[in-house]
């Protein structure tokens, strides 16, 4: 599981409850079945969360039309596909989900026995930490794709399908492989849930099912994101010779502890004997932790700001320009299509980790020995790399006039960094909230950070069942905004029009945005609702 908020697969979510009539365009008349819930109803046999999502799409594009050119990515066209991904995803909702987790890899290590060890078939680069880890991957990805090399990534949690979990050579492993994939080690998975105490977890499946993936294929490259924290995740059972660990945080505090360096010990778990470490800027005490651990076990150690680093930015047309120093020299002129400081950073550490793989600045002429050490990567490849790279639901524009943009944020760090990216990157006159969190999270810190952002704010909830109640959320809001500034909308669709609306009123088009946050389920939904490309 990522340090972002997921859904527990163990335990199939409830739609939310029907919402009161409302005088939202395109309803019922008074006594007429409501659209939204008729398809609701219709879709009540497949996965409760996405059939809510996906019949908000289609009334919320029936009323107002798609504003995007691409259709809302939807489930497998073939019947039979579908019915056979609904099946797997059915199997998997049975077992543990990602919020429910004993720190332990006793039982990822007994699958990877019965599968062979598929985890050792392949080099493999490790991303922790507590904020833009699924951002630093795609990009360590974006680069390792471009210089040839054949990648596997496995991430979590996923925006609008399972699939996006396991990406080969960049893009989701389609539908049927995905399917093929679970019968292949489903067997396996009998022989081990028979011998443990408690059966394989849903997110100790996707592990091996990724894993194997990458063994099959083969990947020269694997680029794997944790869970949570490190030392017990699951996907830790992998020797990786770059460990990258991004900014730490609190978060997932009832899990990982209360302070950096309890957090930050539970993360540099990832780190091996050997291995290079790839460190972000971190809090004093944090960096201690890590720096402690490499030194324990061996490990080389590069950190953002001295061995490596942005040197400059600037904010361009659809993103930023910038000066990269990586390990192996400078690296000018990379244009990279995300917003913000944050994410100026990430590719700096994307870049190092990629160097350190190749063995560009390891110690001694010979780097770890595997092959004679390069000076430094093409430039032209890491700028046409850079170039490339997408995240959708971070700072993701999906619709314009009025401008919206969807972010994952979920946490008091992450909102503070899309809070002074939005800030930076867009010139609005007037900002409206659309905020629906996860009941564990800080949500009063979060809130605070896109207080001096919003002209008002839209609390609602995703369709998760961890969702925070809306009634929960909007006293919370009232506390940071105030009562006037606070409208509260239970249904997500009901919450995009009516911030939309918000936005456009008094005719600033031009001005006037609507930024969706709160949770990756919230973007994600949000996406699905208006349209937003994969």
């Amino acid at each position: 599981m990522t340090d972002q908020d997921r859904p527990d697969a163990s335990d199939p979510s409830e739609p939310p409850e029907p919402a009161e009539p409302s005088e939202s365009a395109g309803r019922g008349e008074p006594g007429e079945p409501d659209a939204f819930e008729e398809i609701v109803a219709a879709e009540a046999g497949r996965d409760p969360d996405l059939a809510t999502i996906e019949a908000g799409s289609r009334t919320l594009r029936a009323r107002a039309g798609s504003p995007s050119a691409t259709e809302v990515p939807a489930r497998p066209a073939d019947p039979a596909t579908d019915r056979a991904l609904a099946e797997v995803e059915a199997e998997l909702a049975t077992r543990w989900g990602e919020t429910k987790l004993e720190p332990s890899v006793v039982r990822i290590r007994a699958l990877m026995e019965v599968l062979g060890e598929p985890q050792h078939a392949f080099p493999s680069l490790h991303v922790t930490g507590t904020n833009g880890k699924t951002s630093t991957a795609r990009m360590i990805e974006a680069l390792l794709t471009s210089l040839e090399l054949r990648t596997g990534r496995y991430g979590s949690p996923h925006l609008q399908s399972i699939t996006e979990r396991i990406s080969l050579d960049g893009a989701p492993v389609p539908a049927e492989r995905f399917v093929e994939l679970y019968q292949e080690v489903r067997p396996y998975l009998q022989l081990v849930d028979d011998r443990e105490r408690h059966r394989l977890s849903f997110f100790e499946v996707l592990t091996g099912m990724a894993y194997a993936a990458f063994a099959d294929a083969p990947v020269d490259a694997a680029v794997v994101e944790v869970g949570m924290g490190g030392t017990w995740d699951a996907t830790n059972v992998i020797d990786a010779r770059v460990a990258v660990i991004t900014p730490i945080d609190l978060d997932h505090t009832d899990r990982l502890g209360t302070t950096p360096e309890q957090i930050a010990t539970e993360k540099s778990g990832i780190v091996k004997p050997g291995a290079t470490v790839v460190l972000a800027q971190q809090p004093v005490e944090a960096a201690a932790v890590v720096l402690r651990r490499a030194a324990e076990v061996g490990a080389e150690v590069v950190r953002e700001g001295l061995e490596f680093g942005v040197l400059a930015r600037e904010v361009a047309v659809g993103g930023q320009l910038l000066t990269l120093r990586g390990l192996g020299g400078e690296y000018e002129d990379v244009f990279l299509p995300l917003h913000g400081a944050h994410m100026a950073h990430n590719a700096a550490v994307a870049l190092a980790a990629v160097e350190a793989f190749l063995g560009i600045g390891a110690t001694g002429p010979e780097g770890r020995g595997e092959a004679p050490a390069r000076r430094a990567l093409d430039a032209d490849v890491v700028r046409e790399a850079f170039a490339s790279v997408t995240s959708p639901g971070r700072l993701e524009v999906v619709r314009s006039s009025p401008t919206v943009i969807l972010d994952a944020a979920h946490n008091p760090a992450g909102a503070r960094a899309t809070a002074a990216a939005v800030s930076e990157a867009f010139g609005f006159s007037r900002l409206v909230g659309v905020v629906g969190t996860s009941a564990d999270k800080d949500v009063a810190g979060l809130l605070a950070a896109f207080e001096p952002l919003f002209s008002e704010v839209v609390v609602t909830r995703n369709a998760t069942h961890r969702a925070m109640d809306v009634d929960r959320l909007a006293a919370l809001a009232v506390e940071v905004f105030g009562e006037d500034r606070v409208r509260v909308e239970p249904r997500l669709d009901d919450a995009l029009d009516a911030a939309i609306t918000l936005a456009e009123e008094e005719h600033e088009y031009a001005g006037a945005g609507v930024l969706v946050t709160g949770s990756v389920f919230t973007a994600g939904e949000a996406r699905l609702l208006l349209g937003g490309s994969r």
